[in-house]
């Protein structure tokens, strides 16, 4: 591919870099990346987040927009916001509402505190049986040492209140929902849920766990990166 592509890419509740680090690393030198880190300071629900990534966005011309999981809905919101300047969506493993009906009664356990201890107790089978040069478990263990409970639960409550179904049906931009065989984080039906909302969305299924563009991006990168050739084909130049 000739022309030159700015791809930014809107991460999971922990609001880093450090799970898609794999897939950064192996991109085509024509494709440039931007991650937008979520603060760690003030409010993190999905208005608050919007007006964080326009600034952060605000001197790109134009760019291919990836909403990976918590980002999805803001993706979408983006989209929806910077219409001409937004040349193609990609939802990954992500929702348009909440991803399971049973988690709208949850909103009371989504307080620091709580995700704490939830933190703790999946972190403690890390430390035990940690092997050095795991590059997953590593992944892991920095996102927990550099995200506070505090806004992983803030994050939480935003998905649980979230329904961006209008807004996505108002989106014109070509668009790519990508969901995995064995995602048990946001199941298959809210994958379904995004191309009924929005047929012309293409879906594709890949192999893997909620967490595949960390533990196994080829397939992942393989199907972004022939979605934004064939959007560019399409689009007639400016």
């Amino acid at each position: 591919m000739e022309k030159n592509i700015t791809l930014v890419i809107l991460p999971g509740l922990d609001g880093t870099e450090v799970f898609f680090r794999p897939f950064l690393n192996s991109l085509p030198e024509y494709v440039r990346a931007v991650v937008v880190e979520y603060p760690g300071t003030g409010d993190n629900d999905y208005e608050t987040l919007l007006q964080f990534a326009r600034e952060k966005v605000a001197d790109i011309p134009e760019f291919f927009l990836i909403g990976s999981s918590f980002s999805g809905p803001l993706a979408i919101m983006l989209a929806a916001e910077e219409p001409e300047r937004v040349q193609g969506i990609i939802l990954s493993a992500t929702f348009l509402r909440p991803p399971r009906d049973y988690q709208t009664y949850l909103r009371f356990a989504c307080v620091g505190p709580v995700i704490w201890a939830l933190r703790f107790a999946r972190r403690f089978p890390v430390w035990v049986g940690r092997k050095p040069g795991d590059p997953f478990r590593e992944a892991k263990a920095e996102t927990w040492k550099r995200v506070s409970a505090w806004h992983l639960a803030a994050r939480a409550r935003a998905v649980l209140r979230v329904d961006v179904r209008e807004v996505w049906r108002k989106c014109t931009q070509p668009a790519l929902c990508i969901s995995f065989t064995n995602d048990t984080v946001v199941p298959r039906h809210n994958a379904d849920e995004i191309i009924e909302v929005r047929p012309s969305a293409k879906l594709v299924v890949i192999e893997g766990d909620h967490l595949t563009v960390s533990k196994n991006h080829p397939p992942w990168k393989r199907e972004i990166l022939q979605f934004i050739a064939e959007t560019l084909v399409k689009t007639p130049a400016a």
